[in-house]
C-alpha cells in the first residue's frame, strides 16, 4: 500500500489478530460506514506470530464472570449462522465436543455456583459428580476429583485463523485498509492526534483502537498510559497416543483440577499447561519449545487421569503468547477516560480466540454510538484498571 494514501484516517487499529481484524469487521457494516475510513496497522504481514495464529482455538461458556459468558455467546452465535453472515462456504471448522472442566474436592463449591451462573444465563453446562464422570468417559480416572462442569451443546474448539480471516476478508470488501507496519509513537494531547509508523510515515486518525495483543501494553505506553498487559508464553503439545480407542478421539477439551487439558485434534491430541506462578518462562523465541516442562508438568498429570496417555509420543509442538492483564485475568473494553478517543481491546489472557468477535462489536459500538449496544461490558472498562480494581476471572486456562 502506497504510504501516501493512508496519511489519515477516522479508525486506526493496532493489530490485525481476531480481535483488530473483528473490529474492523463491525465498523464496516455499522451506520455510516460507507464514509468511515478504516485503518487496520499490523506489524506481521504473515500474522505467524500472531497470538490467533498459535492458539488452541477453544470456545466455552464455563466461566465465573457474566461478561465472558456472554462475549463466547455471541461467538457461539456467529458460528451458528456463518454462511448467513459471511457467505457460502464459510467454515471455521467447529468441533462441538464440550468442555470438562474438573475440580477437586476443595474446588467443588466454587465449580457448583459457576455451573448455576452459567445455567442461569443459558449455557448448557451440567454439573456431573465423580460418579457421573466415570460411568460417562470410561478412559478417564475420577481419583481426586469430586465433580465437573460438562458443555452439553455450545462449546469446543475451531481455527482462529480462518475466523479471523472471515471478518478481515469481509471488512477489507467494504473498504478497510491494511498497512503492514509497526507503531512507533502515538501523538496525544487531550486526544490521540496520530500515529507514527516505523517506515517513517504518520497517521491522522479521529479514533485510535489498541489492538495489539500481548503487546497492548507496550503500545499504551506510548501514548504515556499504564496497562497492564504484558506477553505470557504458552506450549502447546501434539502427543500420539497409538492405543487410544475411539471414544477418546470424541472426547470433549479436558481440564484437570491441576491445570493440565488435552483435546483431541485428528488422529491426535493436543496438551498443555499454564506454569505455576513464579515458573513464567521468558517471554521471548517463540521457536524456543521447553520439552522438559511436558516430561515433568504435563504428562504425569495427564497420564494421571487418562491411564492410556501413558504411552505417547510428542510429534510437534509450538509456543504462542497470551496478552496477559496482570491485575486480573479479564479483558480491557473501552474507551480510556481521560483519552477520550483511545479504545481497548486488550488482555483477555487467553480468551481472545473466542471473545474477539463480542470485543471487536462492543468496541465498534462505541466508536459509532458512544454506548455499548448489545452486551454491557462497562465493567470491563478502564476504570477498574486505574483504581487497580481487580475484577477476576476464576476459570482461567
Amino acid at each position: 500500500m502506497d504510504r501516501a494514501q493512508v496519511d489519515q484516517a477516522d479508525v486506526v487499529i493496532v493489530g490485525g489478530g481476531i480481535v483488530g481484524s473483528a473490529v474492523a469487521y463491525f465498523l464496516s457494516n455499522a451506520e455510516g460506514a460507507a464514509s468511515r475510513r478504516v485503518v487496520i496497522v499490523e506489524r506481521d504481514p504473515g500474522y505467524a506470530e500472531a497470538s490467533t495464529a498459535r492458539s488452541a482455538g477453544g470456545l466455552r461458556q464455563q466461566f465465573s464472570t457474566p461478561e465472558n459468558i456472554a462475549m463466547s455467546q455471541f461467538t457461539l452465535s456467529l458460528f451458528r449462522r456463518l454462511e448467513a453472515v459471511f457467505g457460502p462456504g464459510a467454515d471455521v471448522g467447529f468441533r462441538e465436543q464440550g468442555y470438562l472442566l474438573m475440580a477437586a474436592p476443595e474446588g467443588r463449591a466454587l465449580l457448583a455456583e459457576n455451573v448455576a451462573l452459567q445455567r442461569s444465563l443459558a449455557a448448557d453446562i451440567v454439573l456431573l459428580e465423580a460418579a457421573d464422570l466415570a460411568r460417562r468417559f470410561a478412559w478417564l480416572a475420577t481419583e481426586g476429583v469430586a465433580a465437573a462442569g460438562f458443555g452439553a451443546s455450545g462449546e469446543g474448539w475451531f481455527d482462529p485463523p480462518s475466523f479471523a480471516a472471515l471478518m478481515r476478508n469481509a471488512a477489507r470488501a467494504r473498504g478497510v485498509v491494511i498497512v503492514h507496519d509497526r507503531v512507533t509513537g502515538i501523538e496525544v494531547g487531550e486526544r490521540v492526534e496520530a500515529v507514527a509508523l516505523a517506515s517513517g510515515g504518520r497517521i491522522a486518525c479521529a479514533h485510535l483502537v489498541n489492538a495489539a495483543g500481548a503487546w497492548a501494553g507496550a503500545l499504551a505506553a506510548l501514548a504515556g498510559v499504564r496497562l497492564p498487559v504484558e506477553p505470557r508464553k504458552r506450549f502447546v503439545y501434539v502427543i500420539d497416543c497409538r492405543n487410544a480407542l475411539a471414544a477418546l478421539h470424541k472426547a470433549p477439551l479436558t481440564i484437570d483440577p491441576s491445570g493440565v487439558w488435552f483435546r483431541p485434534e485428528g488422529r491426535f491430541f493436543l496438551c498443555g499447561k499454564s506454569p505455576e506462578a513464579g515458573g513464567e518462562p521468558p517471554a521471548r523465541d517463540l521457536d524456543q519449545i521447553d520439552h522438559a516442562f511436558f516430561e515433568s508438568e504435563v504428562w504425569p498429570k495427564l497420564a494421571a487421569r487418562v491411564p492410556v496417555f501413558e504411552q505417547v509420543k510428542v510429534v510437534n509442538a509450538w509456543a504462542g503468547y497470551y496478552d496477559y492483564n496482570t491485575l486480573d485475568q479479564n479483558a480491557v473494553i473501552g474507551a480510556h477516560p481521560d483519552i477520550a478517543n483511545l479504545y481497548f481491546a486488550n488482555g483477555f489472557s487467553g480468551h481472545g480466540a473466542q471473545q474477539g468477535a463480542a470485543a471487536g462489536r462492543a468496541v465498534a459500538e462505541l466508536i459509532v454510538h458512544g454506548a455499548f449496544r448489545t452486551i454491557d461490558l462497562a465493567r470491563f472498562g478502564y476504570a477498574r484498571i486505574a483504581a487497580g480494581r481487580p475484577l477476576r476471572e476464576q476459570n482461567v486456562i
